[in-house]
């Protein structure tokens, strides 16, 4: 008995090294270990075992090696992989003349089957070059199939989806006062309106919605991810009305674009960001210290791969689709630390659909047809995006989700 518990134990223990085996040979690598977060290895190591380089500064490390190219968000659980933010379950630490990262990134993201280029074998800790065979799964039975697709709603869904739809503002914030809004209307009227038409056409399609506010009231923006859009929620949208300040040629900037949470990429989302977060200043202090000390609670959640993934698929969803009826410019997919997508721990997009200082834009979003439009378009979007989590989530064995 004693042995088959030292045995266990011995299984359960931690790798302290990493075997690299390559047709060149074998590369053994000692790991740090660290209470709590698991083994860490240091990316100058992995670099020379991978035949890669590490370049970067105090903020960005990126690793390039053949199978790709990773950036590292120093002291933050984030990395992109290509285009893709990622998480990994502990954040990243520079120690010594190397940044260290946890072996998670190895295991599930370098030797990720789809990047065909490493397998990883967790019992031995081995890193091995080229891809494993692919497993053979069953066929679904014609039974299950057929009893799958009965189940499915009348516009393809699975039942049961539950999305939570947040007009931006509202109460005693209005938001940006619309330039070339009709007089007394404001960006608070304008998310209201459409987030309403959203939530009444995702209804239509069988999704469950939550809003956040269905009147023109005040809701703290630290309440309104974790209050309203809980375990059983799919998806958290935020509507906005983007804005610019006075300078030459400003009305004539038109276009639209969708954010999931991270550090601003560029100056114009730390821009936008700032100028949505400044809601804070309608909010009580206890509010507002409520809303700042989240920030390491949603990185702690938002460090699963799959919440972050899936927040930037509904974003690219919501923007290709958009473009069908907007006809401004397409400013893609970005990155920004709104405050309201920060206490989120479900995946979570904030959409600016339009200028409210631009006239084409501003008559796009008030009047009705525009507005019908906008919002048949982006509930149409998050449907697709939740048609993908279901084809994500369907066992390839059963044909139904887990």
């Amino acid at each position: 008995m004693i042995h088959a518990l030292m045995v266990g134990a011995m299984l359960m223990a931690p790798p302290t090294r990493l075997q690299i085996s390559t047709p060149r040979g074998v590369i053994s690598i000692t790991l740090l270990q660290l209470r709590g977060e698991g083994p860490f290895i240091s990316l100058n190591a992995l670099a020379r075992g991978l035949e890669g380089t590490v370049e970067g500064t105090a903020t960005w490390v990126t690793l390039q090696v053949a199978a790709g190219r990773f950036r590292f968000l120093t002291g933050t659980p984030l990395v992109q992989d290509g285009a893709t933010l990622t998480g990994l379950p502990a954040p990243s630490r520079a120690r010594g003349d190397s940044l260290w990262v946890p072996l998670a990134f190895v295991a599930e993201i370098l030797a990720a089957p789809a990047r065909q280029a490493w397998t990883y074998a967790a019992a031995t800790a081995t890193l091995t070059e080229g891809a494993a065979a692919p497993p053979i799964a069953a066929r679904p039975s014609r039974t299950t199939v057929a009893s799958e697709e009965r189940s499915r709603l009348p516009f393809g869904l699975r039942p049961g989806h539950h999305v939570t739809i947040d007009p931006g503002h509202g109460g005693t914030d209005p938001g940006n006062p619309g330039k070339y809004f009709p007089r007394g209307m404001t960006e608070k009227d304008v998310t209201l309106a459409i987030g309403l038409l959203v939530a009444s056409e995702l209804e239509k399609k069988g999704v469950r919605v939550t809003m956040t506010r269905t009147r023109d009231t005040l809701i703290n923006l630290a309440e309104r991810a974790p209050k309203y859009c809980q375990h059983s929620c799919d998806l958290f949208a935020s509507i906005h009305v983007n804005s610019l300040d006075a300078r030459p040629g400003y009305t004539s900037v038109r276009g639209f674009e969708t954010y999931f949470l991270s550090e601003a990429r560029t100056a114009d989302a730390a821009r936008v960001a700032k100028m949505e977060n400044q809601s804070i200043r309608f909010e009580t202090p206890a509010a507002i210290d409520n809303a700042s000390g989240k920030f390491d609670f949603m990185f702690k959640e938002l460090q699963t791969l799959e919440f972050l993934r899936q927040s930037q698929e509904a974003a690219a969803k919501i923007q290709s689709y958009l473009q069908e009826v907007q006809d401004g410019a397409n400013k893609g997919v970005k990155q920004a630390g709104f405050a309201v997508l920060r206490t989120a721990s479900r995946p979570a997009v904030l959409i600016e659909m339009g200028y409210a200082t631009n006239r084409e834009d501003a008559a796009l979003m008030t009047t009705r047809d525009g507005q019908r439009k906008l919002a048949a378009t982006i509930a149409s979007a998050i449907v697709a995006a939740l048609h993908q989590y279901d084809k994500e989530t369907t066992s390839p064995a059963t044909g139904t989700g887990p």
